[in-house]
């Protein structure tokens, strides 16, 4: 498994203009929530309770999360839990599934125009694991804003800009052929 750096490293150099970050603040709650919704419509009995594969991914995401950075995860167990519970609730409205596809809808529509910003594809178009990482992501901005974990923020920055650097250059080279 690739460290919270490296992966963060990765996410972050094609999330470099505040203006796409902004969008992807947006755009990515949305889409995490309409996914929990979409899953959540997925439910079996498990002994005397109702499970939704939403509840299920909650779990192995959070994993995944504290295996890369415990604070951060801690981080996002504040933000996936409410989402976890408004997403519950919304399952057993009329239509759910329509309501997660216009949200999931939207909220790409939003990553895309912060990326035309960005003058960058997004991250999960050559790593589909960083499509998890979009909400770690997120979470360590929030963490940097607030003057928490600066190492990490030192060490994933200069490494994202020079990953940066290696796909301008690589995109400059494939346009002079």
């Amino acid at each position: 498994m690739k460290s919270a750096v490296e992966q963060l490293a990765t996410y972050k150099s094609v999330h470099l203009n505040p203006k796409n970050i902004r969008t992807h603040f947006v755009g990515v709650p949305l889409i995490i929530w309409s996914a929990f919704l979409m899953f959540g419509t997925l439910r079996f009995a498990w002994q005397d309770y109702q499970i939704s594969a939403a509840m299920v991914l909650t779990l192995v995401v959070l994993a995944y999360y504290m295996a890369l950075h415990m604070r951060l995860a801690l981080g996002l167990v504040l933000f996936i839990l409410p989402v976890l519970y408004t997403s519950e609730l919304v399952v057993h409205s009329e239509h759910p599934f329509i309501i997660a596809i216009s949200l999931f809808v939207i909220g790409w529509v939003i990553q895309f125009v912060g990326h035309k910003y960005e003058k960058a594809k997004p991250a999960f178009v050559d790593d589909l694991n960083q499509l998890l990482i979009g909400p770690f992501f997120l979470m360590a901005e929030v963490y940097f804003m607030m003057g928490w974990e600066r190492e990490l923020e030192e060490a994933i920055t200069p490494i994202a800009i020079e990953k940066r650097r290696a796909l301008e250059d690589k995109r400059r080279a494939n346009e002079k052929r």
